[in-house]
C-alpha cells in the first residue's frame, strides 16, 4: 500500500510532534466537540484529535491513504471518508463543529470560499498552510486581498507557529504557518447579499496595481466620472489602491454602490 507523498496532491507529511500537539491545542477541543479534519494523511494529527473530541470525521481524497487509515483506525469516535473536500456537503455536519487541516496551497482559497459560503460554517478553523498564504489571509490595510477580505468578514484571524520546511517530508520549498480562524458573532460588513459584496471586492482587486477608480470603472463597465463620485460618497479617495482599504471602507463602498444599483 502506497503511503508516499504524492506531488500531484501537494502532500507533505509533518513530522514534528510539538507542532502537531499545538495544532490540536489551538482548536480548543473537548468531548462536546465534533471535529472535521481535512487531509488526515498518515493519521498523526487524527489520533490527537480523536483523543480529545467527542466525534471526528476525517476527509481524505487519496484512496491509498484512506484505505490505510480505515484499516488502522481503532478509535470508535472517528470516521474516515474518501472524498474531495470541495465536493463535501458541510450541511451534513452538526452546528458549531470545528475544522482542522494541513492543506496544500492550491486548496486554501477554495476552502476559505467553501466555508464562508456554507450555510453551516465551522465555529473554529485551524489551518497549517504556506506561510505566505497565512500572511495574506491575516493581512491588514496596505496588504489586503480578496482572500483576506472574505476570510476576515466572518472570522477573526490569528497567526500562530511558523513551521520550518525541514520538519516536513518531503520538505516544501517554503516554510508553513498555523493560523486560527474564530467565527465572529456577526459579519463585519452587514448585508443581505454576500454575493454582491464579494463581487464588488473581486472587481476591486481585479487589477491590484490600478487605482480603485480604474478597477471599478473597468470591472463594472461604468463611466469613470460616475465611479469617482460614488467613491467620494463613500468617503474614499478615488486614487487609492484596493489593498489599502479596510473592511470598514469596503462596507461604506458596498452600501453606496448597492444603493445606486451598480452591484
Amino acid at each position: 500500500m502506497n503511503n508516499s507523498p504524492k506531488k500531484s496532491l501537494g502532500q507533505h507529511w509533518l513530522n514534528d510532534q510539538q507542532t502537531l500537539n499545538n495544532i490540536a491545542s489551538y482548536a480548543d477541543i473537548s468531548k462536546q466537540d465534533y471535529v472535521l479534519e481535512i487531509g488526515p494523511g498518515l493519521g498523526n494529527l487524527t489520533s490527537l484529535i480523536s483523543d480529545q473530541a467527542g466525534s471526528v470525521l476525517a476527509v481524505e481524497i487519496d484512496q491509498d491513504l484512506f484505505n490505510n487509515l480505515k484499516t488502522a483506525n481503532k478509535e470508535s469516535n472517528t470516521e474516515f471518508v474518501n472524498q474531495d473536500i470541495l465536493k463535501f456537503d458541510l450541511t451534513k455536519l452538526p452546528k458549531n463543529y470545528k475544522l482542522v487541516a494541513n492543506i496544500p496551497y492550491y486548496l486554501t482559497s477554495h476552502l476559505i470560499r467553501l466555508l464562508v459560503e456554507s450555510t453551516n460554517p465551522p465555529i473554529k478553523v485551524v489551518l497549517l498552510i504556506q506561510k505566505e498564504v497565512a500572511e495574506r489571509i491575516a493581512a491588514g490595510p496596505g496588504s489586503m486581498s480578496t482572500l483576506s477580505v472574505v476570510a476576515q468578514q466572518y472570522y477573526r484571524v490569528d497567526k500562530k507557529d511558523i513551521v520550518p520546511a525541514k520538519l516536513f517530508t518531503p520538505p516544501p520549498k517554503i516554510d508553513s504557518q498555523v493560523i486560527v480562524l474564530t467565527r465572529r458573532p456577526s459579519p463585519v460588513i452587514v448585508t443581505n447579499n454576500d454575493k454582491a459584496l464579494f463581487r464588488l471586492v473581486r472587481v476591486g482587486f481585479s487589477a491590484r496595481r490600478k487605482t480603485l477608480e480604474n478597477s471599478l470603472s473597468n470591472g463594472l463597465r461604468q463611466d469613470k466620472q460616475k465611479i469617482r463620485e460614488l467613491i467620494a460618497e463613500s468617503l474614499l479617495d478615488a486614487s487609492i489602491r484596493p489593498q489599502m482599504l479596510s473592511l470598514e471602507d469596503w462596507a461604506r463602498l458596498f452600501k453606496v454602490f448597492e444603493a445606486h444599483g451598480l452591484i
